[in-house]
Parts: C-alpha cells; structure tokens; sequence
C-alpha cells in the first residue's frame, strides 16, 4: 500500500476531543459549522450567545464540515466533548443548528432514495450476495495488505467502539414482542452478562493486536465524510421517533448482511497476522449475526409491523438509505486503494500504540 497523503480537507483551528480518562486526540475544524461547534468548548455555560454558524442552506451535506458538524453534535447525547458543559446537549440553539444539519443530510439521502423497493423485495435483496462482490471485505481478502486493514479498522471504530448504541434509541419506540426481540439482539451485542464479551471491547482488542489506538474517537480527525455519514444515519435515525421505522430498517442492514461480511474480514486479517485477538470480533459476529438475521427480520419487523402496518414504507426506506451511505463508504475505500492512495484523511502512522 503506498504511504502518500491527501492531507486535510478543509481549514479550521484545532481543537481537542477527550476519548477515555486520560487519554485526548486533536480534532480539527473542517470549515465554519464544525468550527462553530468546536468553539463550545470555551463558550461557558449555554445562553451566552457565544454559538455563531451560517443558518444555511448548507452547500453539501455529504461535505467534511457538514459530517463532521453533526458528528460533533450528536456526541453531546453520548460520551460528550471535552471542556464542553453537559448542558449544551439541549441548548435550543445548538439544536437548532442540529435540526439544519439533520435536515439537509435527511434531503440528500432521500433525494437519492426517491422511490425505496417494497419492503420484502428489500430484505429478499440483503440475503442474496452477488457472486462476485466488489465491497471493502472482498479486496482485503483477496489483495488488502496489513496497512489497509489498519485504515479499515480505524474506520470502523468510529462506530464499533459504541456498537449498538444508536439503535438503542429506538428502543422506548417500539413495544410488545418488537421490542423484546431488539432487546435480545442488543443483549448481545453487550456481552450477553459477561461485560468482557462486549463487542466494544473486542474490537477494541482487535485494534490493539493491529498496532492501533483502542480509545474512544482517538481517530475521528483522520475519518472522512463517507465514515461519519455511515454513523450520523445511524444516530439521526435513533433520535428521531418519527424515524424510528428507518432506524428498524437500518438495524436490519446491520444484522442481515453481516454474518458473511464478517467470515471474509475474520479469514482477511488472520492472513494478515491478526491472530486470536485479531480474529476474536469478526469470528464472533459470523456465528452471533447468522442468529440475528432471524431475530431482526421475524421477531422486530414483522412484530413491528403487525402493529404498526404504517411503518412498513419507513423501514424499507430505512434499508434503501443505510446500502447509500454504506455504497458511498466502500466506494471511498475502494477508490482510494485501488490507486494507492491512503482512504483516511492523512496517512497512518505506523508505529504501534
């Protein structure tokens, strides 16, 4: 893989974002909305008017500083940003801002999901996979060298270090055996009891055995937009009751597709000397995401729908967007290192944590 950089995308002073205790990560605006964000961190308490942002339209809601922006924002109703008070998670302002954000990133995904397919036709769709796929997991088995895994990897963990943690949002959403069959899923994902079998802690063991930093967000500033936008649809889905419907048909993406997915990126980094804690996560969704496939598509969406009919288009919508986002992704890595290019923001460094 070559070593070469595209550099930063973007102007903007840097700023930091707190992964675990201890340990931080600079983070830099990538234009005036992030910059606006991240100037919260000086801004005191909320109410003093300090937040200044163009009110809109924005120009690309696929952008850096459009992604990056939301991202930010939706931090505050997770683990936070350093420096930043608590209260700012509800300030009407900056959910004002939010809204903006949310609203054009929404405008552009529909505009390229005008017509979603029925719902069956749709989930008949994510059981099949094409005989040659052409997807990240397909080039890092087939030719990807270490240092592809280590970006792949350092893409995946905006999400995987908080794995299931949008979609709980749309658990008070739901009720009756919906609801119940969600709950099991995500029991799952947390470790089924065993708080060491968590999926956050096994990739981030996976991280650690490639060289990586493990903490929380310590790689948001060498993410791109395509990365944030997988985990922004995510988390706007969630919040949103009245999307909680595309939030069902996102989860199912998720669980529909990964068992395979997850078999070629287990076989990938074991050639590519990930050993036990290397291979532990990807071989525990192969086995873990062949029972939620079930789960998901007969215990929450027929469930779902048999009381709630009404949400049948919104999760077929929920689908037709997650396979966008997930298209532009892949087609970011793939385009990147198929020309030998870094796929991250600025390259890697190779020296182990």
């Amino acid at each position: 893989m070559a070593s070469g950089t595209t550099g930063s995308d973007g102007e903007g002073k840097p700023d930091v974002v707190r992964t675990q205790p201890g340990r931080t990560s600079p983070v830099g605006a990538r234009g005036p909305i992030s910059a606006a964000v991240l100037d919260l961190a000086t801004a005191g308490p909320p109410g003093n008017g300090r937040l200044v942002a163009p009110p809109g339209p924005f120009t690309d809601p696929w952008g850096e500083d459009h992604q990056l922006a939301l991202h930010l924002c939706y931090e505050l109703h997770d683990r936070g940003l350093p420096g930043v008070r608590p209260e700012w998670e509800w300030d009407p302002e900056l959910l004002r801002l939010r809204g903006q954000l949310e609203e054009s990133f929404l405008a552009a995904v529909r505009a390229e999901v005008p017509s979603p397919p029925p719902l069956r036709e749709a989930l008949e769709r994510l059981l099949v996979e094409a005989p040659e796929g052409t997807g990240p997991s397909h080039f890092l088995l087939a030719e990807g060298e270490r240092g592809h895994a280590r970006e792949y990897l350092v893409h995946r963990s905006i999400y995987h270090l908080k794995e299931a943690d949008p979609q709980l949002w749309v658990l008070p959403r739901i009720h009756g055996p919906a609801q119940a069959s969600l709950m099991t899923i995500a029991y799952d994902e947390y470790g089924a009891g065993r708080p060491d079998r968590a999926h956050t802690l096994l990739f981030a063991r996976m991280m650690a055995a490639f060289g990586l930093d493990p903490g929380y967000g310590h790689y948001l500033d060498l993410v791109p937009a395509p990365t944030l936008a997988v985990v922004n649809l995510m988390t706007l889905f969630g919040l949103h009751r009245a999307l909680r419907g595309a939030a069902v048909g996102q989860f199912a993406v998720i669980e529909i597709t990964s068992s395979p997915g997850s078999a070629r990126l287990a076989k990938a980094l074991e050639r590519l000397g990930g050993g036990p804690d290397g291979t532990l996560f990807y071989r525990e969704h192969v086995e873990a995401d062949a029972v939620h496939e079930q789960l998901v598509r007969r215990g929450v969406i027929e469930a779902l729908i048999a009381t709630e009919p009404e949400l049948e288009q919104d999760i077929a919508f929920g689908i037709a967007a997650a396979e966008v986002v997930d298209a532009r992704f892949g087609e970011h890595l793939l385009g990147r290192w198929n020309a030998g290019r870094t796929s991250l923001r600025s390259a890697l460094a190779d020296e182990p944590v």
